[in-house]
């Protein structure tokens, strides 16, 4: 089959598909530097793609968590990161945050080491994350994952396992474990761009013998 000379959109486009604005290329919109973010990973909202970052909650500087979100993930509409500093101290007899409105309150501020803190929000490559879902602080999302339309995802998602629901749980795996371990293990994500061109009519099936030939034949 002969390849075309192009080899995908040029990942440094915010707006990677002509005449679409409601599509942009979220990397090159990122201005916070705690939020990193893989190339080809994009945003689809038709009311502003480039407010990405308005997505992602309680997320202050000094708190140091980060997001994490590897290359080639799909981001539906209205998804939401909720990171660390939503986090209201658990053990006090009380959540409510007192010394947030002084006035003699003051002293109930807890210090940061007094509050839950669960690192860094990381989700892999190509992943799939559907409309109005929520992803809690902390969590570890694996490559290949898809996230149900309205899920609130409270624990960690294994690589190419499809979660929905509140809370998300397991739906079921996309592939048998040989299949996912193949795809684990070539990290298609991670070749040069000419190779994933060469390669979209595999990536883009179901073929896993000619995967199995493929990764066999390397």
């Amino acid at each position: 089959m002969e390849i075309s000379n192009n080899n995908g959109p040029n990942p440094k486009d915010i707006y990677p598909v002509s005449g679409i604005k409601s599509l942009c290329f979220i990397k090159n919109i990122i201005k916070n530097p705690n939020i990193i973010v893989g190339d080809y990973t994009y945003y689809d909202d038709p009311a502003n793609p480039e407010k990405f970052e308005e997505n992602v909650l309680y997320h202050y500087d000094f708190f140091g968590d980060r997001l994490v979100i590897g290359k080639f993930c799909a981001i539906a509409p209205r998804v939401k990161f909720i990171m660390n500093r939503a986090n209201h101290k658990m053990k006090a007899f009380t959540t409510y945050p007192f010394g947030l409105f002084g006035n003699g309150w003051e002293y109930g501020i807890p210090g940061i080491e007094d509050l839950p803190f669960k690192g860094d929000t990381v989700v892999g490559n190509d992943v799939w994350i559907g409309m109005e879902s929520i992803i809690m602080p902390g969590i570890k999302i694996g490559d290949g994952a898809i996230i149900a339309a309205k899920s609130v995802v409270t624990k960690d998602v294994p690589p190419y396992t499809i979660v929905g629901g509140n809370p998300a749980t397991i739906i079921k795996k996309r592939f048998c474990d040989d299949v996912i371990e193949l795809l684990l293990k070539i990290r298609w994500w991670d070749w040069e761009v000419e190779k994933i061109t060469e390669n979209i009519t595999l990536l883009c099936s179901e073929d896993a013998d000619k995967l199995r030939d493929m990764v066999d034949n390397e």
